[in-house]
């Protein structure tokens, strides 16, 4: 169990937790939810070890392994599949110490060891690597790339996978869907919800923390406060109690008043002294209750565009893509042919690398289609959104000269207001932007977009950087929104408010999708499965090895520890489906005597009442375990049948 105990910690100056208790049981996933600055990663520091406690205590078992996603990603040579293995310290343990016994010439040490490395699940481990990164967006001829080939969002992507790799009994993720897809990110909560460990998860993904956790930790004014169920439920029952605390304390404070009325008015008259003295204490003793305090999220709206042409736009046989230097052409999506109707709310769908952004930018105009025509009906107006596009913010300058740029013409103070719509007030909007966060430059890239007034928004992942009350403000603000709707995101709240139908981008093609996210989630796990199916396929296929030159005593010497990983995956299922067997058997039997007793006219007599009724409530029990066992039996079973 992790327990915190009235535990107190500052960061320099700055108290983050004052005297909090909060304790998290075994097998628990919680989302630890909170203002920015409110101390959630310095949580993750004091898990880790890294901060100790000012004050009161902390307390978690010390043998726990705990992991984590690394921030930092080392340009190694080493391929991505090995350095996900390194997730897998114990593992990687007993392999130096095979190669030591080996260096040694000790052949009884070697046995040992190799023993050690097929109870930890040695030979199966590149198998499960492969798996983790495969789920996690990478292909098969990827995994075999060196790390330093990547980019900062594909190593994230590793240290995730390095993460998830590792034994552990404790899993701490901070905002591990930033850098994915919603491809992965759906791969990434069906293995959550696998995972046998204690997790605690920092996330602004709301349909993420809805699915994964059962335990919401919330901060806010320097406690930390444990709700029972995942962020949805969380949202309800704090919203509950805030209107508990307010009626209390406004009720209280009625009393407050009439006793300081009395002692107001009687304190200096000698018959009413001793009166207004006493309620002088009992106002010292009263502990008072303070106000509730929601931190009042901030509201945005678009302002209403101008008269916009129908269609929007038209594309005909338009092939999407680049150039390179060289002057080659890349298509990436081929034969769209689309047209754009007034006030229609698309969600765009697709893994990485299908090409969603490239179809964004080739509807904005920023990218050239290859062949084919575009066509913009007059009086269009684009809002176009990428991320890209926070890095053409000027860093010196300040909100206000952004938005003065674009309206030369305005009073000041009009722009003022408009940018403290947006949290920009004060000091905020004549500050340079240089130090801003990523949520706040995005949330400045939003504002000069809305002031466009465009009548079609063109958004590529709004929400990547943004905390989740500045998605909500996004989600009302686009559920509003007069015009025309094009939306890439993988966060699934902002789709399923904000757009009417979508449209898949997979294959080089755009067709529509005939479903909604649910479907869309079932289609992207068949759609893992038969990928992961084939790669294991082709890889183990025996023209694949001869084009790779593997000699036959090679290839059998792989095929032998092909047959031994099998082996290793088979036996804990086997040994699980045995188990059951053995627990239904019993269950039968048992229910074999509840039935024969239950149907017996002589069980009905009065003096057997108690008996019948145990027998029968036991009778209920029986045929409800044996109905899950069944259930656990047919999963098991398919799983023996997919790793063949």
């Amino acid at each position: 169990m992790i327990r915190f105990n009235q535990f107190t910690l500052a960061r320099g100056t700055k108290p983050l937790f004052d005297a909090t208790t909060f304790a998290l049981n075994p097998g628990e996933k919680a989302g630890l939810v909170g203002a920015n600055g409110a101390g959630k990663s310095t949580l993750f520091s004091v898990l880790r070890g890294e901060l100790h406690a000012d004050g009161g205590d902390f307390s978690m078992p010390p043998s726990w392994q705990i992991a984590h996603v690394a921030q930092e990603t080392p340009a190694v040579d080493r391929t991505a599949l090995d350095y996900t293995l390194d997730g897998d310290a114990q593992m990687r343990a007993i392999e130096a110490r095979i190669a030591a016994a080996s260096a040694a010439h000790d052949g009884a040490a070697e046995a040992h060891e190799h023993a050690a490395f097929a109870d930890a699940d040695g030979y199966t481990a590149p198998a499960r690597a492969e798996a983790l990164l495969l789920g996690l967006g990478f292909t098969l001829a990827q995994t075999r790339e060196p790390v330093s080939s990547f980019s900062g969002g594909w190593r994230m992507r590793l240290n995730l996978a390095q993460a998830l790799m590792c034994r552990s009994d404790l899993l701490l993720l901070d905002e591990p869907t930033n850098h994915l897809d919603l491809d992965a990110i759906v791969w990434l909560e069906d293995w959550l919800h696998r995972y046998p460990g204690t997790l605690i998860v920092i996330s602004h993904d709301r349909e993420f923390l809805d699915s994964v956790c059962n335990v919401t930790l919330h901060l806010e004014n320097r406690q930390i406060k444990r709700y029972g169920g995942n962020y949805s439920q969380f949202e309800i029952l704090r919203a509950q109690q805030i209107a508990l605390q307010q009626s209390a304390y406004e009720k209280q404070q009625k009393t407050v008043a009439h006793l300081q009325s009395f002692i107001d008015r009687f304190k200096a008259k000698a018959t009413k002294a001793k009166q207004a003295q006493s309620r002088v204490k009992a106002l010292e003793r009263m502990e008072l209750i303070a106000p509730a305090h929601a931190s009042s999220p901030f509201t945005f709206e678009f302002r209403m565009p101008d008269a916009a042409p129908n269609p929007m736009i038209v594309m005909d046989d338009v092939r999407c893509g680049y150039h390179t230097d060289a002057g080659d052409e890349v298509p990436i999506v081929e034969g769209v042919t689309l047209s754009i109707q007034n006030g229609q709310r698309i969600g765009l769908l697709g893994a990485n690398g299908q090409g969603k952004s490239t179809l964004i930018k080739t509807l904005a105009a920023t990218l050239d289609a290859l062949s084919g025509t575009v066509r913009q009906g007059k009086g269009l107006s684009i809002g176009y959104f990428a991320q890209h596009q926070l890095e053409t913010l000027r860093p010196d300058d300040s909100p206000l000269q952004h938005l003065g740029r674009l309206a030369p013409d305005t009073r000041e103070q009009e722009l003022r207001d408009f940018l403290g719509g947006f949290n920009f007030s004060g000091e905020m909007a004549t500050a340079k932007i240089a130090p801003f966060s990523g949520g706040e430059k995005a949330r400045l890239a939003l504002a000069l977009i809305i002031w466009q007034k465009p009548n079609l928004l063109l958004l590529d992942e709004p929400t990547n950087h943004l905390d989740l009350e500045t998605r909500h403000a996004l989600t009302m603000a686009l559920a509003q929104f007069e015009g025309t709707l094009i939306l890439v995101s993988h966060d699934r709240a902002l789709l399923r408010a904000t757009t009417d139908i979508f449209m898949l981008v997979a294959k080089h093609r755009l067709q529509p999708f005939d479903g909604d996210l649910d479907d869309y989630r079932d289609w992207l796990l068949q759609h893992a499965a038969e990928t992961r199916a084939a790669a294991k396929e082709a890889s183990a296929s025996p023209d694949g090895m001869q084009d790779l030159g593997v000699n036959r005593k090679e290839q059998r010497r792989q095929e032998a520890q092909e047959r031994q990983k099998l082996s290793h995956l088979k036996k804990p299922l086997q040994s699980r489906i045995a188990k059951i067997e053995k627990e239904m058997d019993a269950l039968n039997t048992e229910k074999a005597a509840l039935d024969t007793y239950v149907a017996d006219p002589a069980s009905y007599e009065p003096a057997a009442k108690a008996k019948l009724t145990e027998s029968i409530r036991r009778q209920a029990d029986v045929n409800a375990r044996l109905e899950a066992l069944e259930h656990e039996w047919l999963e098991a079973h398919e799983e023996l049948e997919q790793i063949g």
